[in-house]
């Protein structure tokens, strides 16, 4: 939280707690049979009470955000109002949750007629690239929330925001709705900036869409859940492969570019797992706080066999002079750590004479290509009710968190201030650390050794 807060302080005009607005509400919400929310009542935006003290000394009030939910009155005219809905940057579950959701709500709450998918992500914004929308209306989405990934489709990149603004202003749209993570959010600000430029009255609203869970102030992401317990699967098979033969070790690689929370919680939540590696937490292979010697001490332990969960970020710093490689959305393409680390621990263990025989699991575009499930698939759904009263009344630059148990509308610039990773010094870690019991074996058996490659518990 250290940098977040030193970014916000030291550009406070940047980094504002309050929504932009395109102007005064003036027309009746047709929303019935609801608590109306106030503009006045908010949220605190976290509950570190240091960080939150902090903020308060610094900028002399409280950093709250706008709870969301319906208004009184709203901005758009509903009979007037055309909706596009886009989802960009890589699959996740929940995706048409989201969709249905936002279609449903727009149509029985407020009586919007037209609402245009766009497809696949903000290149069915630029006509180059030759996308046409299709219509969207609640016999479309009735049932696509069964299935996983979105019926828009996606892909990774951002257009030319003049172009997108030209193409939301000829089909005469006066809200969007983006479904994405991090780059496809700031695209997201990048079109409001644009409208806002031009003195258009389009509302730009973000639905947090990140497997990784990595958004800053947002809450836990949707999807997220999901991917957790489609993980905790694959960990269960690998541990019945490992246990199968002698000297098995059950490799799993899942998501997490550069935040470890699916590995970890996985590891959590099905303590099979011996050995957790995230990027948070730099690790070696060899010397005596090495995974080789910690694979090595756990068979001379006695153990038969081994699970190791690694999050595909994790390791890059193993991988000697060979040139980063970018996608479209500009994010750096990880190195294949978990093809890495099958071939490294089996040339080792050859080496060594010792018996084992390594049995990989990449899971990733199984989970990602899921659909939503249990509470997640509500989160969904409530997201997608918020963005739309959000919306409605004007509001836009931002995107809807869920902060314990309300909704809050969250600056878009704030939510990807930076990424959100795993702090190695706090208990959830600490739990990790207690589910795998792998600080007994890297660097022997003493109690708080240092992890992999030195797991310094005290490092930020």
């Amino acid at each position: 939280m250290t940098n977040v807060l030193e970014k916000i302080t030291s550009s406070p005009d940047k980094y504002t707690f309050d929504i932009e607005r395109l102007g005064e509400c003036k027309i009746e919400s047709p929303v019935r049979r609801h608590e109306f929310v106030k503009d006045d009542e908010r949220i605190f935006i976290t509950e570190n009470r240091s960080f939150f003290k902090r903020l308060n000394e610094i900028l002399g009030r409280e950093p709250t955000f706008e709870r969301a939910g319906p208004k009184p009155k709203i901005f758009h005219d509903p009979s007037w109002t055309r909706v596009g809905i886009v989802t960009a940057g890589g699959l996740c579950p929940g995706l048409n949750n989201v969709i249905k959701g936002l279609v449903e709500i727009l149509t029985y709450d407020y009586g919007v007629k037209t609402i245009f998918g766009i497809r696949y992500g903000y290149a069915g914004l630029n006509p180059a690239c030759g996308y046409q929308p299709i219509m969207l209306n609640p016999d479309v989405v009735d049932t696509i929330h069964e299935i996983g990934g979105t019926i828009l489709g996606s892909s990774r990149g951002q257009q030319p925001s003049d172009i997108m603004v030209d193409t939301l202003v000829r089909m005469n749209i006066n809200i969007l709705f983006c479904i994405g993570g991090d780059g496809s959010l700031r695209c997201a600000a990048d079109v409001a900036d644009e409208v806002k430029k031009r003195g258009l009255k389009i509302s730009v609203v973000g639905i947090p869409k990140t497997i990784d869970n990595d958004l800053m102030f947002v809450g836990r992401s949707f999807g997220f859940e999901t991917s957790v317990a489609e993980a905790a699967n694959i960990i269960r098979g690998a541990h019945v492969e490992a246990k199968g033969t002698p000297g098995g070790i059950g490799l799993v690689k899942l998501m997490g570019r550069d935040s470890g929370f699916i590995a970890a919680y996985a590891s959590m939540s099905n303590p099979v797992v011996n050995f957790c590696l995230v990027p948070e937490s730099p690790f070696s292979l060899d010397g005596p706080n090495g995974l080789f010697a910690a694979l090595e001490n756990r068979f001379a332990a006695g153990k038969d066999h081994a699970v190791i969960v690694v999050a595909e970020g994790a390791g890059q710093e193993l991988f000697k002079d060979i040139p980063d490689v970018r996608d479209a959305s500009g994010n750096i393409l990880k190195k294949d750590i978990g093809e890495f680390l099958k071939r490294a621990i089996e040339c080792h263990m050859k080496s060594r004479k010792i018996k084992a025989s390594v049995k990989y699991f990449d899971p990733s575009y199984t989970i990602r290509s899921c659909p939503a499930k249990g509470t997640d698939a509500i989160r969904c759904y409530m997201l997608a009710r918020n963005a739309v009263h959000a919306a409605m009344a004007g509001r836009t630059n931002c995107v809807v968190g869920n902060l314990g148990e309300a909704f809050a509308l969250v600056p878009i610039r704030l939510a990807t201030i930076e990424r959100q990773k795993i702090r190695t010094d706090r208990e959830m870690w600490r739990s990790v650390m207690d589910a795998t019991g792998q600080e007994f074996y890297f660097g022997g058996k003493e109690r708080g050794a240092n992890g992999p490659g030195g797991l310094d518990f005290d490092a930020p």
